[in-house]
């Protein structure tokens, strides 16, 4: 990965013609750099699904909760990883929004040689709701998931809690406890949002 950012009007233009992608670039300080249309439209579904569906509660124009903590974990993970090469397999993933048509949120940091106060950070956003019906079976193949994993699965991406999912597989906390662990260990994920970022690359 190179250790600046082109942003000259070509590569904006080619940001923006990304089908479905957004691209965010912020400086190490959290100032925005630059925005594409689509990233810009999927941050007011963000924030009007943090605010409770209220777009009007939120302020025109201000980052999500999602994205400023995916910045803040970047930002962290810059003061350890200096080197651009440090970053090539490297990438912070959150999914955020809509449980029904969630936004997936992938963080990279462009180190400077001049120090942290000149890196770069670059996020993409991404809409996966419309796969996400077609994805949660190609994963139960993929992962070899039992139909009961694939119905947990399915009720995580809803952004349900244990005792949500309990209720309606009618079995007990414990129980879902026990099937998000074996989904992690077949997903290769150590979170309940992991497990998301995975299914829906799946």
């Amino acid at each position: 990965m190179p250790d600046t950012l082109n942003t000259n009007d070509q590569s904006d233009g080619l940001a923006d013609q990304r089908a479905g992608s957004g691209i965010v670039v912020l400086s190490a300080s959290m100032q925005l750099l630059h925005m594409n249309r689509q990233a810009s439209e999927l941050a007011k579904k963000i924030n009007a699904a943090e605010h409770g569906g209220t777009a009007a509660k939120s302020a025109h124009g201000v980052l999500p909760a999602a994205l400023t903590e995916l910045c803040g974990e970047i930002i962290k993970a810059l003061h350890v990883r200096t080197e651009a090469k440090d970053w090539e397999q490297f990438e912070v993933k959150r999914v955020t929004g809509d449980p029904n048509q969630p936004v997936l949120l992938r963080g990279f940091g462009l180190p400077d040689r001049g120090g942290i106060q000149h890196a770069r950070l670059v996020v993409t956003m991404e809409e996966l709701g419309r796969k996400q019906n077609l994805n949660t079976e190609h994963a139960r193949e993929r992962f070899q998931l039992t139909n009961r994993e694939q119905a947990v699965v399915e009720h995580l991406a809803k952004g349900w809690t244990n005792k949500e999912i309990a209720n309606a597989l009618q079995i007990t906390e414990q129980t879902v406890k026990e099937h998000i662990k074996h989904i992690m260990r077949k997903t290769n994920a150590t979170t309940r949002t992991g497990i998301l970022v995975q299914i829906f690359n799946s």
